[in-house]
C-alpha cells in the first residue's frame, strides 16, 4: 500500500475471500511469530489472537481442494466467533492486513475496513465500515504507520494515508492526508502537515 492514487473502482474493490490475503513474502508462522513480536502481552494479547485467526482464516485459502479445506474453515469460523466474544475484536478474513499491525487495549473494535497497512497501531473501541447502506462496498483503507486513537470511528469511500494520526474519539469521513493529524467530529485537521 502506498500513497498512489487508485482509480475509484479499483481503490475500494471488495475482497470476497476467495484467496489467500496475508502479506506477500513471509510464511504463515513467521507471520505469527511477527504478530506475537508486535503485541505487547505476546499470547495473552486479545490483539494477537483476533490477528492469528484473521492470518489462520486467509491461510486456508490456499488450500486449493475445498474438501479438505471444509475442517479448516469449520475452524476459522468457530475462533472467529470465540475471538469476538472473548476479546471484543471482529476483524474478518476479507479485510487485508499488513505486517506489525498493532491492535491495542481490549476490545470494542469493529474493524470492517477494505485494507489496513503496515505498522498501524488501533486502540480499543475503534469503528471501521460503511457509511451508510446504500454503498456496502465503501469501506476505509488504512495506509501505513497510522496512529489510531481509541474510540475512533472512520467509515465509507475514505482513505487515511500514511503517517496520518487519527485522535481519539473522531469521527473520519474524508480522505486524511499522508502525515496529518485529525481530531473532533467531524474530524479536521489539528497538527501535522497541511494542518
Amino acid at each position: 500500500m502506498s500513497d498512489m492514487p487508485f482509480a475509484q473502482d479499483e481503490k475500494f474493490a471488495p475482497n470476497i475471500g476467495a484467496e489467500n490475503r496475508n502479506p506477500e513474502g513471509i510464511g504463515f508462522w513467521a507471520l505469527v511469530a511477527e504478530d506475537l513480536a508486535s503485541n505487547d502481552d505476546g499470547i495473552w494479547d486479545q490483539g494477537f489472537w483476533a490477528l492469528f485467526w484473521h492470518r489462520f482464516g486467509n491461510w486456508r485459502m490456499s488450500v486449493k481442494v475445498k474438501p479438505l479445506r471444509m475442517p479448516l474453515t469449520l475452524i476459522y469460523r468457530i475462533m472467529f466467533k470465540v475471538t469476538e466474544w472473548v476479546c471484543g475484536i471482529h476483524l474478518p478474513y476479507t479485510v487485508q492486513v499488513g505486517r506489525r499491525v498493532r491492535l491495542e487495549h481490549f476490545g470494542g473494535m469493529v474493524l470492517m475496513a477494505h485494507s489496513i497497512g503496515d505498522d498501524v497501531v488501533i486502540r480499543q473501541n475503534t469503528t471501521f465500515g460503511v457509511s451508510g447502506l446504500d454503498d456496502l462496498d465503501g469501506r476505509p483503507i488504512i495506509g501505513n504507520r497510522v496512529q489510531i486513537g481509541a474510540g475512533a470511528v472512520i467509515v465509507g469511500r475514505v482513505h487515511v494515508y500514511d503517517d496520518a494520526k487519527i485522535g481519539a474519539n473522531a469521527v473520519v469521513v474524508k480522505d486524511v492526508p499522508a502525515g496529518l493529524t485529525v481530531g473532533g467530529v467531524p474530524a479536521k485537521p489539528i497538527g501535522g502537515q497541511g494542518a
